[in-house]
Protein backbone atom coordinates (compact mmCIF):
# COMPACT_ATOMS: atom_id res chain seq x y z
CA UNK A 1 0.00 0.00 0.00
CA UNK A 2 1.68 3.20 -1.20
CA UNK A 3 0.68 6.40 0.58
CA UNK A 4 2.32 9.61 -0.61
CA UNK A 5 2.95 11.63 2.55
CA UNK A 6 4.23 15.20 2.46
CA UNK A 7 5.91 16.17 5.76
CA UNK A 8 6.04 19.82 4.66
CA UNK A 9 2.27 19.96 4.14
CA UNK A 10 0.23 21.91 6.64
CA UNK A 11 -1.98 18.84 7.03
CA UNK A 12 -0.91 16.56 9.90
CA UNK A 13 0.58 13.25 8.76
CA UNK A 14 -2.17 11.18 10.40
CA UNK A 15 -4.79 13.21 8.44
CA UNK A 16 -2.82 12.65 5.22
CA UNK A 17 -2.99 8.90 5.87
CA UNK A 18 -6.75 9.11 6.48
CA UNK A 19 -7.28 11.09 3.26
CA UNK A 20 -5.12 8.71 1.23
CA UNK A 21 -6.90 5.58 2.52
CA UNK A 22 -10.28 7.19 1.77
CA UNK A 23 -9.12 7.97 -1.79
CA UNK A 24 -7.83 4.44 -2.29
CA UNK A 25 -11.20 3.05 -1.24
CA UNK A 26 -13.15 5.52 -3.37
CA UNK A 27 -11.01 4.74 -6.43
CA UNK A 28 -11.31 0.98 -5.94
CA UNK A 29 -7.63 0.49 -5.17
CA UNK A 30 -8.78 -0.88 -1.82
CA UNK A 31 -11.98 -2.94 -1.86
CA UNK A 32 -14.30 -4.01 0.96
CA UNK A 33 -12.67 -6.83 2.86
CA UNK A 34 -9.11 -5.89 1.85
CA UNK A 35 -6.61 -5.92 4.70
CA UNK A 36 -4.63 -2.75 5.42
CA UNK A 37 -0.95 -3.09 6.18
CA UNK A 38 -0.19 -3.25 9.88
CA UNK A 39 0.61 -0.18 11.92
CA UNK A 40 4.22 -1.35 12.27
CA UNK A 41 4.62 -2.06 8.56
CA UNK A 42 3.18 1.30 7.48
CA UNK A 43 5.13 3.29 10.06
CA UNK A 44 8.37 1.58 8.96
CA UNK A 45 7.60 2.14 5.25
CA UNK A 46 6.83 5.83 5.81
CA UNK A 47 9.53 6.38 8.44
CA UNK A 48 7.06 7.78 10.97
CA UNK A 49 6.02 7.03 14.52
CA UNK A 50 3.67 4.02 14.86
CA UNK A 51 1.39 6.13 17.07
CA UNK A 52 0.75 8.41 14.07
CA UNK A 53 -0.44 5.46 11.98
CA UNK A 54 -2.47 4.11 14.91
CA UNK A 55 -4.19 7.49 15.26
CA UNK A 56 -5.06 7.51 11.55
CA UNK A 57 -6.37 3.94 11.66
CA UNK A 58 -8.36 4.77 14.80
CA UNK A 59 -10.02 7.70 13.05
CA UNK A 60 -10.86 5.55 10.03
CA UNK A 61 -12.35 2.94 12.36
CA UNK A 62 -14.42 5.55 14.24
CA UNK A 63 -15.81 6.74 10.91
CA UNK A 64 -16.75 3.17 9.96
CA UNK A 65 -14.39 3.12 6.98
CA UNK A 66 -12.34 0.22 8.32
CA UNK A 67 -13.03 -2.57 10.78
CA UNK A 68 -10.60 -3.91 13.37
CA UNK A 69 -10.56 -7.69 13.60
CA UNK A 70 -8.77 -8.73 16.77
CA UNK A 71 -5.63 -10.64 15.99
CA UNK A 72 -6.08 -10.18 12.23
CA UNK A 73 -5.68 -6.46 11.62
CA UNK A 74 -7.62 -3.67 9.92
CA UNK A 75 -9.90 -4.35 6.98
CA UNK A 76 -11.85 -2.11 4.63
CA UNK A 77 -15.45 -2.07 5.84
CA UNK A 78 -18.39 -3.11 3.69
CA UNK A 79 -19.85 -0.15 1.78
CA UNK A 80 -22.71 1.76 3.34
CA UNK A 81 -24.73 1.21 0.19
CA UNK A 82 -25.29 -2.34 1.43
CA UNK A 83 -27.56 -0.96 4.13
CA UNK A 84 -31.13 -1.97 3.36
CA UNK A 85 -32.78 1.43 2.97
CA UNK A 86 -31.95 4.94 1.87
CA UNK A 87 -33.07 6.10 5.30
CA UNK A 88 -30.62 3.69 6.95
CA UNK A 89 -27.78 4.94 4.78
CA UNK A 90 -28.63 8.57 5.59
CA UNK A 91 -28.75 7.89 9.32
CA UNK A 92 -25.42 6.08 9.16
CA UNK A 93 -23.89 9.15 7.52
CA UNK A 94 -25.56 11.67 9.84
CA UNK A 95 -22.64 11.92 12.34
CA UNK A 96 -20.13 12.53 9.54
CA UNK A 97 -22.42 15.13 7.95
CA UNK A 98 -22.86 16.87 11.30
CA UNK A 99 -19.07 16.96 11.81
CA UNK A 100 -18.55 18.36 8.31
CA UNK A 101 -21.24 21.00 8.74
CA UNK A 102 -19.69 22.11 12.03
CA UNK A 103 -16.19 22.30 10.54
CA UNK A 104 -17.48 24.18 7.48
CA UNK A 105 -19.34 26.69 9.68
CA UNK A 106 -16.25 27.16 11.85
CA UNK A 107 -14.24 27.85 8.68
CA UNK A 108 -16.77 30.52 7.70
CA UNK A 109 -18.43 28.63 4.84
CA UNK A 110 -22.13 28.92 4.13
CA UNK A 111 -24.33 25.90 3.44
CA UNK A 112 -24.21 26.41 -0.34
CA UNK A 113 -20.44 26.62 -0.48
CA UNK A 114 -20.05 23.60 1.80
CA UNK A 115 -22.45 21.62 -0.38
CA UNK A 116 -20.49 22.57 -3.51
CA UNK A 117 -17.34 21.21 -1.88
CA UNK A 118 -19.07 17.88 -1.29
CA UNK A 119 -20.19 17.72 -4.93
CA UNK A 120 -16.63 18.57 -6.05
CA UNK A 121 -15.31 15.78 -3.83
CA UNK A 122 -17.68 13.30 -5.49
CA UNK A 123 -16.49 14.55 -8.87
CA UNK A 124 -12.83 14.03 -7.86
CA UNK A 125 -13.67 10.47 -6.83
CA UNK A 126 -15.42 9.81 -10.11
CA UNK A 127 -18.72 9.47 -8.29
CA UNK A 128 -20.48 12.53 -9.73
CA UNK A 129 -23.20 10.28 -11.08
CA UNK A 130 -24.10 9.40 -7.50
CA UNK A 131 -25.41 12.91 -6.79
CA UNK A 132 -29.16 13.19 -6.76
CA UNK A 133 -30.98 15.07 -9.50
CA UNK A 134 -31.85 17.96 -7.19
CA UNK A 135 -28.17 18.62 -6.55
CA UNK A 136 -27.40 18.37 -10.27
CA UNK A 137 -30.18 20.85 -11.07
CA UNK A 138 -28.88 23.30 -8.48
CA UNK A 139 -25.36 23.05 -9.92
CA UNK A 140 -26.49 23.80 -13.44
CA UNK A 141 -28.09 27.11 -12.39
Amino acid sequence: MFLPIDPSSGLPIYRQIVVQVRRMIASGTLAPGDRLVSVRELSAALGINPLTVAKAYGELENEGIVDMRRGLGMFVAQPLSKLPTASGRRETMRPAADRYALEAAQAGLGAGEAARLVVESFDHMGEGAGADTTTKRRQSR
